[in-house]
């Protein structure tokens, strides 16, 4: 239980977590009351550890409403150029504790609910992750929401609120079993249903031309519910909105057939429209072609245009004009971020409402739509591009394939002039690929369609350029840019690392928590001996607490001090998941070899979830958790080593397992991983890097400096020149003999006694069809991981290069990346102004807004 602060620690109280007075804490008590109050009067006479949960996030809700209503009457007064960032991610875990530290009310909180008697940590426990993402993008983009509000933009995210969340991962004998994520069965505190802005999105149906133009008719429509969610920047009472749309029926859905007597059955096809909504498509770096997904994709564009447009047209405070009905100043006012090209469908989109509803003529529409969009490229594995049928299209959406036969027509019409005779350059750059089945390339309709195209790391966005979309890129290279990703450092620092966090701002003072690239002021304290010893304890008191919670849900007593290796992240084979267990095999050989020899104990953890269709990334699961089963229980290790497969990996279990790593595995192969936000939060909380040259592995050595991460392996070079020649695993497997063991093992049945041949999928793929190359980097990443164990037996000089790190990681802010979109792609200046809180007037000008929130 959070206990109350002495005297002296009250003196010593860093405020990043907000300043204690009785005052506020008395009335966070007065609304805790209040709202529990009305529950019990509500619903029953016992309160439940739920009914406390809600109380307190109730609680904290008021103090975030006043700020959000201002914010947005400020929006609407000032008439600031908005982003939208449009995804069908939003991975935002957990709210109450961020929105406690960034409205300054966490220590407040903490002390209002001690003396209420109540445990603090168990009620966060109780709040269910909002698991809207499957990882990296979805995550991303809940980091881009808090550092825009945080640096005052005027930003609003679009997104879809899936009823069922990433599924909830069980591991049941070894094996991944998928439970749905009701994640809103208890309701969510945090959200607003608006109701008053609901709209229709049109699907089906024919096109008719005539002389005014093209008409969409006889479509079927679904309702576009929104739910508004605040999203509160850092300390400067500015709460900008994320808006997910939920799919329902209209009423007359369907009751056609209520003529001829099928009622029933009529309203129960209601669901057939609201399963819009429903799941979220566990599927990450893998595309599937469903007509659901489709849907969901035109969906959240179609309802977010029209939301865009009628904030555009709305009044200008203080105009005379009651509508804008000109669209010349469009691009000055909206900029749209596509993330990824799961939203690309908004480009013809934006296109039919300028053509065929505003009646602008196309060329002025086109101008207008490309200085709008712009799109960032996450990934560059050719399975997780989108390439939607034309005939899917057609049917769904008959007037949008119209307008993109008109896009790709003009282009190459452009193309052609450009390159006259060169076919070939013509059918790599269309977007309409020809084949068995005729596919819209849609990554090449967002390219065309914006005016910035940005990859998300220096190495991806090169590879971007020279490799994936070069033909494009030698057309227009001004419009190729590299954003390098971040992440927020309130919630993966001050929230999930309290410890460390106020030890930094003791040192450097606390505005390195809005400006993260005052972290290298720690570089004069690399040789400070106390220093370093705070820095060691620190982690040590995050090991021993996570040790606890795998003892208590995993039953497996852990040795705190043993070196926690961990590897957490989305199983995929270019993640090489594959390569971190034939290490483990390696180090159990070893250690039952020599049993007398020195060993360095470790704990390996990996997690993450498989998407369920893909065989590959379960069988390395079950792989995992029968090698783990083998060397848990083996005597002659012990404690040296043990391996936890983490069940349910998600934002909320990042929190707990982050802090704690010693060492952080990033071994994709060199060009696969577009970036990684995974290796950045590590890197701030202390963890060493044991990595390949990809991603923003590479920027990570460039400001830490090399020595200072455990890199190894092929570069992105070596692997063009291995593909080149041919990987050949059978030389690999013939010339290294601790590898042959490893493999031998798996192929003969040692960790799957009872099914000898259980894994040979994995071994032949391993053989002939490795696209990933693990052979080939093995003996590199089992030298480098010796290196690593020698640096660990030296307490001082690993933490001393922990330092080092953590005063590198400045760069990979979530804060630094939206300073460099909205310089260089939105075209618009961040904000440090403070509007000022509920609690004080508002100037003379203000006065003067219409009541309510602006939407």
């Amino acid at each position: 239980m959070s206990r109350p602060l002495s005297d002296q620690e009250r003196r010593k109280q860093i405020s990043i977590r907000g300043i204690v007075g009785a005052e506020s804490v008395a009335e966070l008590k007065r609304g805790f009351n209040r709202h529990l109050h009305f529950t019990l009067v509500k619903d029953r006479n016992v309160a439940t550890p739920r009914d406390y949960y809600f109380a307190l996030a109730h609680t904290v809700r008021d103090h975030l409403v006043g700020r959000w209503i201002r914010t947005q009457q400020y929006y609407y007064e000032k008439d600031p150029k908005r982003i939208y960032y449009l995804s069908l991610e939003f991975y935002m875990g957990r709210t109450l504790q961020n929105t406690m530290i960034n409205l300054g009310l966490q220590n407040a909180c903490d002390e209002a609910v001690y003396q209420l008697g109540l445990d603090m940590e168990e009620l966060e426990e109780i709040e269910e992750d909002a698991g809207l993402g499957n990882g990296g993008l979805g995550r991303l983009a809940a980091c881009f929401l808090d550092s825009m509000a945080t640096l005052g933009l005027a930003a609003y995210g679009y997104g879809i609120r899936y009823e069922y969340g990433i599924f909830n991962q069980k591991i049941r004998d070894g094996w991944q079993v998928e439970e749905a994520d009701d994640w809103l069965r208890h309701g969510n505190p945090w959200e607003k249903a608006r109701p008053e802005y609901m709209l229709p999105v049109h699907f089906y149906g024919r096109v008719e031309h005539s002389a005014s133009g093209a008409k969409w008719v006889d479509t079927q429509v679904v309702l576009a519910l929104p739910y508004d969610t605040p999203v509160p920047g850092y300390m400067n009472n500015t709460v900008n909105t994320m808006r997910l749309w939920s799919a329902r029926a209209p009423n007359d859905f369907n009751l056609r057939d209520f003529n001829v007597g099928d009622y029933i059955q009529a309203v129960l096809d209601r669901n057939l429209a609201e399963n819009i909504s429903r799941v979220l498509y566990p599927n990450d770096n893998f595309f599937e072609g469903k007509e659901l997904r489709l849907k969901q994709e035109y969906f959240v564009v179609a309802a977010t245009l029209q939301d865009i447009i009628r904030r555009f047209k709305a009044s200008k405070f203080g105009s005379t004009d009651s509508v804008r009905t000109v669209f010349d100043s469009f691009p000055d006012q909206v900029a749209i971020q596509l993330n990824d090209t799961h939203p690309a469908m908004a480009i013809p989109e934006l296109m039919r409402i300028f053509v065929d509803i505003e009646k602008l003529p196309w060329d002025k529409a086109w101008d207008i739509t490309k200085k709008t969009f712009a799109y960032t490229n996450h990934t560059v594995l050719p399975e997780a591009l989108e390439r939607w049928p034309v005939d899917l299209v057609e049917k769904l959406l008959p007037r949008h394939l119209q307008i993109i036969y008109e896009i790709n027509q003009r282009h190459l019409d452009h193309i052609a002039s450009l390159f006259p005779d060169d076919v070939e350059r013509l059918r790599r750059m269309s977007l309409i690929e020809e084949g068995d089945t005729k596919r819209i390339n849609m990554a090449h309709l967002c390219i065309v369609g914006s005016h910035a195209v940005n990859g998300v790391a220096k190495i991806h966005s090169e590879i971007v350029k020279t490799q994936v979309f070069e033909d494009f890129a030698e057309l227009e290279p001004e419009k190729f840019q590299n954003k390098t990703n971040g992440i927020t450092p309130r919630r993966w620092l001050l929230l999930c690392n309290p410890g460390l966090a106020e030890l930094i701002a003791e040192k450097i003072g606390e505005d390195y928590v809005r400006d993260l690239s005052q972290l290298t002021k720690l570089h004069e304290f690399v040789d400070d001996d106390l220093f370093i010893r705070e820095v060691a304890k620190v982690k040590q008191e995050n090991k021993v607490k996570f040790a606890l919670y795998l003892e208590k849900e995993y039953k497996v007593k852990i040795n705190p001090s043993s070196m926690f290796d961990v590897h957490v992240k989305r199983i995929h084979e270019y993640k090489r998941q594959l390569m971190n267990c034939l290490h483990i095999i390696t180090m159990y050989n070893r250690i039952r070899r020599d049993p007398a020899k020195l060993f360095v104990p470790r704990t390996v953890i990996i997690g993450g979830k498989a998407a369920p269709g893909y065989h590959m990334a379960k069988m390395i699961i079950k792989l995992i958790n029968a090698v783990a089963q083998v060397v848990n229980n083996d005597p002659m290790v012990g404690s040296k080593l043990k391996v936890i497969f983490l069940e349910n990996y998600r934002v909320s279990l990042a929190e707990k397992v982050i802090p704690a790593t010693d060492l952080s595995e990033q071994i994709s192969t060199a060009g696969t991983e577009a970036s990684g936000t995974g290796n950045m939060k590590f890197m701030l909380n202390g963890a060493l890097t044991i990595g390949t040259m990809d991603g923003a592995n590479v920027e990570m050595a460039e400001e830490a400096g090399e020595e200072n991460l455990f890199i190894f392996g092929m570069r992105v070079e070596d692997v063009t020149e291995l593909d080149k020649k041919g990987y050949n695993a059978q030389l690999y497997y013939d010339r290294l003999p601790e590898l042959k063991q490893a493999v031998d093992q798996i192929k003969s049945g040692f960790f799957s006694p009872k099914e000898p041949n259980l894994f040979s999928d994995v071994v032949n793929m391993l053989f002939h069809h490795d696209r990933f190359k693990v052979f080939a980097d093995y003996e590199a990443y089992v030298k480098c991981q010796e290196k690593v164990s020698e640096l660990y037996l030296n307490s001082k000089a690993w933490t001393k290069m922990v330092i080092k790190n953590i005063a590198a990681a400045g760069k990979f802010s979530s804060d630094r990346t939206i300073k460099e979109y909205a310089r260089d792609i939105w075209h618009v200046e961040p904000s440090d102004l403070k509007i000022p809180p509920p609690n004080e007037p508002r100037d003379a000008g203000q006065d003067k807004t219409p009541n309510g929130t602006a939407a």
